[in-house]
Parts: structure tokens; sequence; C-alpha cells
């Protein structure tokens, strides 16, 4: 199996527990809809250029920070924490499943997962 699509189904999964989590600990609807593409604001690093916004892009977009969080909210005993974690998981794993990757610092297309410009366009060549 090619290592892009079992990266996919990791995110896919990451999404399922995640979500599965989340609504198990009755998190609420609206807090998920305002922060599920919040990770997403990391893309205006882009505006400083193409090394800093990868960087910046990178940070938001790995699970180590979420799980950190998670892991505080858990320790602590703060919800508020656990959730945010969990919708920031979520976030990273759909971006997993759509073939979003970590960035390389040659442009925004270039990715861990591969060099595309479309990642629709990649997973249905593959189905061919």
């Amino acid at each position: 199996m090619e290592p892009r699509i079992l990266l996919r189904l990791e995110g896919v999964a990451a999404l399922g527990i995640a979500l599965g989590s989340y609504f198990t600990l009755d998190g609420p609807i609206w807090m998920l809809v305002v922060l599920a593409l919040s990770p997403d604001l990391s893309m205006i690093g882009y505006l400083a250029g193409p090394r800093f916004g990868s960087l910046c892009y990178n940070i938001v977009h790995t699970y180590t920070l979420p799980l950190a969080l998670g892991a505080f909210g858990f320790w602590g005993d703060s919800r508020l924490a656990l959730l945010i974690a969990l919708i920031w998981a979520g976030h990273i794993g759909v971006d997993r499943a759509f073939g979003y990757g970590l960035k390389f610092e040659s442009g925004f297309a270039d990715t861990h997962l591969s060099t595309q410009s479309d990642p629709l366009e990649t997973a249905t060549e593959s189905d061919r």
C-alpha cells in the first residue's frame, strides 16, 4: 500500500477519535464550528515569506501541541483545554485525510505527503 494512503487513513482515524471524544465530552457544536478552521490562521505567516510561513504552518499543524494541550487538560482537569485540543487534532486529521501535509520552504504546495497542486485531484487519480 502506498504511504500516502496510509497517512490519509491515519488522518481519518485521528478525526474520528477526535470527534468521538469531543461529543462524548458533550462539547458544544458552536465551539466546534467556530474553532474548526482556526489552525489555518497560521497561514498568515506566509505574508512574511515562505520560510516563516512554512514554520508557522508546520508548528500549528503537527499533533505535538494539541497532544500537549490535551494532556494539560486531562491532568489539570480542564474540560475547555481538552475540547480545544480535540478540535485542533481533528483539524489536522482532516488536513491529512485530504492530502494537506506539512509544508516545505520551497512553496505551499510542496508537502511531506507530496508535491501537488490539488490534493483532491491526486486522490481521484490514484483511483484510476
